[in-house]
């Protein structure tokens, strides 16, 4: 199967390059990225474009401005599909997902699933590096989403994902509201109310050691919109679906 990675930019310089080696390191056959890059001001997109030198199956897309992770996702997500992708797989770029992770959430979707979530909230998963509020604050927002949306994933805001690609055709993203984290909610939300498979695999998050952190209240704030806009915007009549 073929499988594309999908990976959002922005000021990711210190760990770009190493991220795509690791990638392309792995055991994964027929594998290509796609880094979405933001026009980062430092340059990121110009590393990406040199390292297309070594890897042929590197795709760059340059954005015109800090447009939003959400968008970036569903450019990327339709670059991949536009590739022929069968799966295809999102991740940060800051190493807080472990490449080495990647051949699990790959086979959980070659094995049948839909949706494949590397998950920081079931046993075997978990958050290195937050601090107490930090891990309080996800916690509650999580909690918070899984009752009002009735999500029945644990990690909710997982972005360490692989989507079969019937999924991303059956999910319409141009019609896709969210574009901060709140992105990742409402795909799950979306993916869930379509009746696909999702399960979840136990991955180590590990917070990011090079760069700054892109989350601002203004995600936090859109979050909670977010949940607010599905509950009052059922696709259908089953809530549970």
């Amino acid at each position: 199967m073929k499988t594309v990675v999908v990976i959002p930019t922005y000021n990711e310089r210190d760990n770009i390059v190493n991220l795509i080696n690791d990638i392309f390191s792995q055991p994964i056959e027929n594998i290509k990225v796609v880094v979405v890059d933001d026009n980062s001001p430092d340059k990121t997109a110009e590393l990406v474009a040199a390292a297309q030198t070594i890897y042929p199956n590197l795709y760059l897309i340059k954005r015109y401005n800090k447009l939003g992770l959400g968008s970036a996702y569903i450019a990327g997500f339709k670059k991949a599909l536009a590739l022929g992708a069968d799966l295809i797989v999102e991740m940060d770029a800051d190493f807080s997902h472990d490449p080495k992770d990647l051949p699990r959430l790959i086979e959980t979707c070659t094995n049948g699933f839909h949706l494949a979530i590397g998950s920081r909230k079931i046993k075997g998963g978990k958050i290195v590096g937050w601090n107490f509020k930090r891990k309080l604050m996800s916690q509650g927002a999580m909690i918070i989403a899984r009752i009002f949306l009735r999500l029945k994933a644990k990690d909710v805001t997982a972005g360490f994902r692989c989507y079969r690609r019937e999924v991303l055709e059956k999910i319409n993203l141009d019609e896709i509201k969210s574009n901060g984290y709140a992105f990742q909610e409402e795909m799950l939300y979306r993916t869930q109310k379509n009746k696909f498979q999702i399960k979840e695999i136990p991955v180590i998050f590990t917070d990011r050691k090079l760069g700054t952190s892109k989350l601002s209240n203004k995600d936090i704030y859109e979050f909670f919109i977010t949940i607010f806009r599905l509950c009052t915007t059922r696709f259908d009549k089953d809530p549970t679906a």
